[in-house]
């Protein structure tokens, strides 16, 4: 972590599941200081109450104002831009909600960001920005649009390293369908399940603040990285989870299946990285880095020179990536804290916030 050594870190968002995840990772480090910005003042207070540590410091604020963001970015040397609405039918029933907070939020952000000299700035997407069908997506794909072209704006050589990372569903974090599985499970209920087939990319938070952090040091301005997951179908992970807590009560193992139909805006798979984005990613082994596109406005290049390569490139999805099997799953659920901490593998967290993550 010595790159972080005496450095001041801002989280926008910071009260979600990832900058949990960073706080945990970073607390024992030698960073000086880790900035928490959020709207939510009774997250901030379990946080404060859980932590008791001087090293994070707290800012109520919302992105959507430039001047509450000015005051938290003062003095900063990196940003991990988490903040942002991410629930898709809510976001589908109030897009304009989304794009104030997604993309007018984020930019509001990278302006203070580049305006306060901040060294490195990694913005937080989602496999649904990638053929985006529904307005979080959409949001969250324009987000990327504006922090890429910011990039390019202000050019390799800037102050400010501005990059984005994409990745799928992060597994236990707050509104993913892991922790209600878990509950109605423990209430003796049916499991819901939209679609049996639907597969979707599994990635523990541990795995998110890895790729940011692979961003981070290895980004240049207007760079999307990606970071390679499996993935399992729905119907696999509620066998999983059903396994899994059959330890505790035999009966849980035979918890019903309920299939209640896809909600608005959902996908059968989630794409990370698009066909036209493979064919210029660049394979980092674990990771895609997909450069900035650097082509002007000069449209008639883009319709005299076409590129032959795309009609032969498949993107990458979840139907086509590594498919966990149940044993599989199993393993992978079994580094989630609420799980270990059901099991009595670890203690209790003090704040529900914490355990959900």
């Amino acid at each position: 972590m010595s790159v972080f050594k005496d450095k001041v870190l801002l989280i926008t968002g910071g009260t979600g599941s990832f900058g949990n995840a960073v706080l945990r990772r970073f607390l024992d480090s030698d960073i000086k200081e880790i900035r928490i910005f959020s709207r939510d003042e009774k997250k901030q207070d379990d946080m404060r109450h859980s932590l008791q540590n001087p090293k994070v410091k707290f800012y109520i604020g919302n992105v959507r104002s430039r001047q509450s963001v000015d005051i938290a970015m003062h003095g900063v040397d990196y940003v991990f831009s988490a903040a942002a609405l991410k629930q898709v039918p809510s976001c589908e029933f109030f897009p304009m909600e989304a794009v104030r907070t997604n993309i007018e939020g984020t930019e509001n952000v990278l302006l203070s960001a580049i305006e306060h000299k901040v060294k490195n700035v990694v913005v937080l997407s989602t496999d649904k920005a990638a053929y985006p069908i529904n307005a979080m997506g959409m949001s969250k794909a324009l987000m990327e649009k504006v922090a890429i072209a910011k990039g390019r704006e202000i050019s390799e050589n800037a102050e400010t390293t501005i990059c984005c990372t994409r990745y799928g569903n992060v597994m236990g974090s707050r509104g993913s369908v892991i922790p209600l599985w878990v509950e109605q499970i423990k209430a003796y209920k049916s499991i819901t399940i939209t679609d049996p087939n639907m597969t979707r990319f599994m990635m523990t938070l541990d795995d998110a603040v890895d790729l940011v952090i692979y961003a981070f040091t290895h980004g240049h301005n207007g760079d999307l990285f990606v970071q390679k997951a499996p993935a399992a179908t729905l119907f696999t992970l509620s066998q999983a989870l059903k396994e899994i807590y059959s330890q505790i009560k035999e009966e849980y193992g035979q918890t019903d299946v309920q299939v209640i139909g896809t909600r608005h805006g959902e996908k059968l798979y989630e794409t990370l990285v698009t066909r036209e984005e493979m064919v210029r990613a660049e394979d980092m082994g674990n990771y895609f880095r997909i450069p900035c596109d650097t082509r002007d406005l000069n449209y008639d290049k883009f319709f005299v020179q076409g590129d032959k390569q795309l009609s032969r490139i498949e993107d990458y999805h979840s139907h086509n990536t590594r498919r966990l099997d149940v044993e599989g799953m199993k393993k992978l659920l079994l580094k989630l804290r609420l799980i270990r901490e059901d099991l009595g593998w670890i203690e209790q967290a003090k704040s529900r916030e914490i355990r959900s993550e």
